[in-house]
């Protein structure tokens, strides 16, 4: 029983003295999902200043992450690929449909540079429009190299993957 409240103590301690703003958040295969888990999550990297390291495909939902946390929080690497679509939200049958509601809650999550190149792409329609590479420059920062290389450490933390 002591052997265990002892275990119990220094978990707590050990807790304790991780800061929050030393984790990093490293997106790789995200395909998106329910908004309210995004908004939650991203809410959360924003007020603990966790770093973001987009290091592969972050789509649909998982973009919103370019709106709910801070850019001086993220960065890209050169495999960093953003997908975007209209919103859509469950009918009364349970089956998705294209949501103007869904679709104007993103679009308000968004900065103005995403909206333009949004705009620039065709919009917010059903067929998703990829933003990658260059189309980055501007938008989001790249990376530096120790920056990737720590994620990819044990102390790298991963929000969705899907």
């Amino acid at each position: 029983m002591i052997h265990f409240r002892g275990l119990c103590v220094c978990a707590a301690v050990l807790a304790c003295s991780v800061t929050s703003a030393s984790a990093t958040v490293r997106i790789v295969e995200d395909h998106g999902g329910e908004v309210g888990k995004y908004l939650h999550a991203f809410a959360k990297v924003r007020s603990t200043g966790e770093r973001v390291i987009v290091d592969g495909d972050c789509l649909s939902a998982c973009t919103m992450v370019l709106g709910l946390v801070p850019s001086k929080q993220i960065c890209v690497t050169p495999r960093a690929r953003f997908g975007f679509h209209a919103g859509s939200m469950l009918n009364s049958n349970g089956r998705l449909v294209a949501s103007v509601l869904a679709t104007e809650v993103l679009w308000g999550i968004y900065p103005a540079s995403v909206r333009r190149w949004i705009i620039q792409h065709g919009g917010l329609a059903k067929q998703m429009i990829y933003m990658e590479g260059r189309s980055l420059d501007g938008i989001v920062a790249t990376c530096n190299v120790p920056a990737v290389r720590a994620a990819q450490g044990p102390e790298a933390v991963a929000v969705h993957r899907r």
